[in-house]
């Protein structure tokens, strides 16, 4: 299956200023079938080894000699080691911290060797790392579910992927287009972006077999809790676990979750699963333009899942009839599939961190699903299940911060409205004049790159 990440891959391989490479990611979003790909399509010889499957590896990188270890693996392995022609491949690296710091020395006195490494439970390691990182001697890369647009690369709908990529430039898409997507977006909900569920689709050409894949993934997430700490991080870590299926796009609140466990341990429970990417935390900002992170209030934020399948599962929605796939639950699947997007659609090397803005007052509550970053402008995004729906929280917002373009995402067409009008009620204002681009859920992959000022 095709994955984005594999252009930036090819780079990586030909550039001038190639380091070391450490790929990101959840647990079964496809990183090892994607770098065992590549190697099949661009190198003569691969060599991949798996610190978890094999211990005793982790003695070959005690020396953190890079040609003493590459002479180790060719005794171990018979594969031949060599630069420009052989693409090394440590999985599960975060089994060893010595292999991570190894890899700054592998930069150093090898860089004409390509090395890539992964690991599903990296960043707990990274952060807790007591070894000198490697910082500036390797570069680093994030995978995520696959994407929308990469699914339907998967079941062969490329024309479809044409007309999405076609919309940046020329602003327009036909209705049976429009519709025939919007079909296959309902798929995509109940299936996700995780590799295997995907898979299983093309191959079997069935839905019944997802709802099994989907639990298995589940499992062997909450089996890896007990490599997190004592059994009650463990108990903590379900819990929130559960609490974000069911409160996806929502302000945290610990109360809901458990009156009897202090907030500390379970807000601890959620950045140990936002280190693993099983879930993303996104965060309450103040502000409206970049940098957004400068007025961020990093103690208040709503989570989303890493795929929305699995959602489903978590969730307990079940796969009924696919016209009315998304019932009660379609706002938070919408968001959720939104938020996705917007997370696996950035840039591979950048790791995408998502904001929000709530305003809590007296008579005027109001809430922006998103504050999104396109260049340098900042607009805050409204998302919407259906083809229609208030903008009361968006009009406040553009009124208070004196913006002048507000986007939504729905299910209709794609639009432009200039110069509306809309009754607001705020201090010193209660009329606001604003612009608003009306994209369908779909584009959200592709909203960065599509110049909503030349609306």
């Amino acid at each position: 299956m095709y994955r984005e990440i594999e252009k930036y891959l090819s780079d990586w391989k030909t550039s001038l200023y190639r380091k070391p490479l450490i790929i990101r990611g959840a647990r079964q979003v496809g990183k090892t079938y994607t770098i065992e790909k590549f190697a099949k399509e661009n190198f003569k010889h691969f060599l991949k080894i798996n610190l978890e499957q094999d211990r005793n590896l982790q003695h070959v990188f005690e020396s953190l000699n890079p040609q003493q270890i590459i002479n180790e693996l060719t005794a171990l392995y018979q594969v031949p080691i060599i630069d420009g022609e052989t693409l090394l491949f440590i999985d599960e690296i975060q089994v060893s911290p010595n292999a991570i710091a190894s890899l700054r020395y592998f930069y150093e006195q090898k860089p004409g060797l390509h090395v890539i490494s992964a690991g599903s439970l990296l960043d707990i390691t990274l952060n807790e790392m007591r070894y000198s990182m490697p910082v500036g001697r390797v570069d680093f890369a994030f995978m995520y579910p696959m994407t929308f647009s990469e699914f339907l690369i998967a079941i062969e709908e490329n024309g479809l992927v044409k007309a999405i990529d076609d919309f940046a430039s020329q602003k327009t898409i036909g209705i049976a287009i429009h519709k025939r997507i919007l079909e296959l977006l309902r798929l995509y909900f109940f299936i996700g972006g995780m590799p295997e569920a995907v898979a299983h689709y093309v191959n079997e050409k069935e839905l019944s077999g997802i709802e099994k894949i989907h639990s298995g993934l589940v499992q062997s997430i909450q089996f890896d809790f007990a490599k997190y700490g004592t059994r009650k991080q463990q108990e903590y870590l379900k819990d929130v676990l559960h609490y974000v299926a069911n409160n996806i796009g929502s302000k945290v609140k610990y109360s809901n979750i458990s009156t009897s466990v202090h907030s500390s341990l379970l807000k601890d429970a959620f950045l140990k699963l936002e280190m693993t990417r099983i879930i993303h935390l996104v965060r309450h900002t103040r502000s409206s333009s970049v940098p957004l992170t400068q007025l961020q209030d990093k103690d208040v934020f709503k989570p989303i899942f890493v795929d929305i399948g699995m959602l489903n599962h978590l969730a307990g929605i079940k796969l009924v009839n696919l016209d009315n796939l998304v019932t009660a639950f379609e706002g938070t699947l919408a968001e959720q599939f939104v938020l996705q997007e917007f997370i696996a659609g950035s840039i591979p090397y950048h790791e995408q961190k998502l904001n929000y803005w709530i305003r809590e007052a007296k008579n005027s509550n109001a809430e922006i699903d998103c504050l999104f970053q396109i260049e340098n402008n900042v607009y805050p995004i409204e998302i919407k299940a259906g083809k229609r729906g208030t903008l009361k929280s968006l009009h406040i917002f553009l009124a208070e911060k004196n913006k002048k373009t507000g986007i939504r995402l729905n299910l209709d067409v794609p639009s432009m409205g200039k110069n509306l009008q809309a009754a607001v009620n705020i201090p010193g204002k209660n009329q606001l004049t604003y612009n608003l681009v009306s994209l369908p859920l779909y584009l959200a992959g592709k909203l960065a790159e599509m110049g909503v000022s030349d609306f």
